[in-house]
């Protein structure tokens, strides 16, 4: 697929599922400003391995926590390359507690950078996608978004408005050639996840393999993970000609989880 021509800003993007999803985009000739905290050299490393494909590739370091900051970060990539094209909404944070022990200042940043930050991205994004008569909005939902677990309400909840606001957004701007859909991804082995397993393993009292298979992937009927160059290859289809009909949709990517 050919994104040439195309900018993308995909949040939450310097490691795991935004990563794969902005090398995607790289690959394919787009434009892509990647986003997220992380040490200096190591973004500057990302940066760099992803130039070469034929767009160019810049990073922004606003917090997603803060209105403000997200909507100077579309202005300033409107600015520097003309248009934002894509939009891909990743960005996010988890926290494990029962409700009564739920840190009440921890939800609120759960619900801020999960959910609250995507309104503000679209919000500062669909007027220039409107006047150029062509975008794509992608948010990275969860099969949280679809479904729950015990002890994530913050993060289920987050999950569950991003997927209403995806809809909504759809039904609003479906005559300016812009569509808006949510990826429902299952258990992603990014390295955030990769690191969990051993300490779980030693918890348990099992092996990691048993991790994996009976902890991890317990819901997911493959028993395999989601691979971000899988989500990748699905964002990129919503970016395509094929997709242009396709808005307003949460299409879980999850190893069967919520069709049980």
């Amino acid at each position: 697929m050919d994104l040439s021509g195309k900018t993308a800003i995909v949040t939450g993007s310097t490691s795991g599922i935004g990563l794969g999803i902005a090398t995607g985009f790289a690959r394919a000739g787009a434009n892509v400003v990647i986003n997220g905290f992380g040490d200096p050299a190591e973004i500057d490393a990302v940066v760099k391995d992803l130039q070469g494909h034929g767009g160019t590739v810049a990073y922004n370091g606003a917090d997603m926590s803060k209105p403000d900051e997200i909507v100077a970060m579309v202005d300033d990539v409107e600015k520097q390359f003309g248009a934002v094209g894509i939009v891909v909404n990743n960005a996010g944070i988890q926290l494990v507690e029962p409700v009564e022990n739920f840190p009440p200042d921890r939800w609120d940043m759960i619900v801020a950078i999960n959910m609250n930050s995507a309104f503000h991205t679209v919000r500062a994004a669909v007027p220039g996608m409107k006047k150029r008569g062509w975008g794509r909005i992608i948010n990275i939902a969860s099969a949280h978004g679809l479904v729950a677990s015990p002890y994530k309400s913050a993060y289920v909840t987050a999950k569950h408005g991003i997927v209403g606001f995806t809809k909504t957004v759809a039904l609003e701007v479906a005559q300016d050639g812009i569509t808006s859909n949510a990826i429902c991804p299952g258990y992603v082995l990014t390295p955030l996840v990769a690191k969990q397993i051993p300490d779980t393993a030693k918890a348990r009292g099992i092996t990691e393999e048993e991790v994996k298979r009976d902890v991890l992937l317990a819901a997911q009927w493959t028993k395999k993970f989601v691979t971000v160059e899988q989500l990748a290859g699905v964002a990129l289809f919503l970016c395509s000609d094929a997709a242009e009909n396709i808005t307003g949709i949460s299409l879980p990517v999850d190893g069967g989880w919520t069709a049980a």
